[in-house]
């Protein structure tokens, strides 16, 4: 595989095929945790942990994989490698998990690893699924890092609230403090309404951004 395909499924992921913002898969654990953008992150990388790993036994094990039951055996695969990251959060990070409470395991029947292992690692090499995985963990973090940024900003006048949990070094009740506290934070934005309009927004202007890439080339070759 050449270096520039390389490059090709690895950035595909982060906005041509962005699984939330393009592909629209994974928007129930997008909408549910991204009140912070500590949860945005945390989630993001359980979620990329689980695909580069799914990914790469998915593809190595393709061919003896037998069709009739490919589906079970992706799922016992997702499954168990889920229950890796499950455990490793509960052990090292135990206030994420509680922040990400039962969409951690929910991972396992998340649409965008599921889907992955069914398009893309059934039928590539075990580099390009590895890249594919890495590139649409990134992709995934970075939308769900981005909307929860949004909105605790919007909704609370904090940014990185509990990163503290993430890395033990920085002070018991860490957050940036970005609105001053005399302004009354727009409280929308930490429900439900305000998560599906961040998401609305953010979609928005994945399709235009991507729609700008094209518009030069389409003009090249006419």
């Amino acid at each position: 595989m050449s270096e520039k395909k390389k490059l090709s499924v690895l950035v595909n992921g982060i906005l041509n095929e962005n699984p939330v913002l393009r592909l629209v898969l994974g928007t129930c654990p997008t909408l549910a945790v991204t009140t912070l953008a500590t949860n945005g992150i945390g989630m993001g990388l359980a979620a990329t942990f689980v695909l580069l790993c799914s990914n790469v036994v998915i593809s190595a094990l393709r061919k003896v994989i037998p069709e009739q039951v490919r589906i079970p055996c992706y799922i016992t695969v997702i499954a168990g490698f889920v229950s890796i990251v499950q455990m490793l959060v509960k052990a090292f990070v135990p206030s994420l998990d509680a922040a990400l409470g039962v969409y951690l395991p929910l991972i396992v029947v998340n649409c965008i690893i599921l889907g992955r292992a069914e398009m893309f690692a059934s039928k590539h090499t075990v580099l390009e699924s590895a890249l594919d995985g890495i590139g649409m963990g990134i992709g995934f973090t970075l939308t769900l890092t981005v909307m929860g940024s949004i909105r605790e900003i919007l909704g609370s006048g904090t940014w990185l609230a509990g990163l503290d949990g993430l890395l033990p070094f920085l002070p018991e009740g860490f957050a940036l403090q970005i609105l001053p506290k005399s302004v009354d934070p727009f409280t929308l934005m930490t429900s439900a309404p305000g998560g599906f309009f961040v998401f609305g927004v953010l979609m928005a202007a994945a399709a235009w951004l991507t729609g700008r890439k094209k518009a030069p080339k389409e003009e090249r070759n006419s």
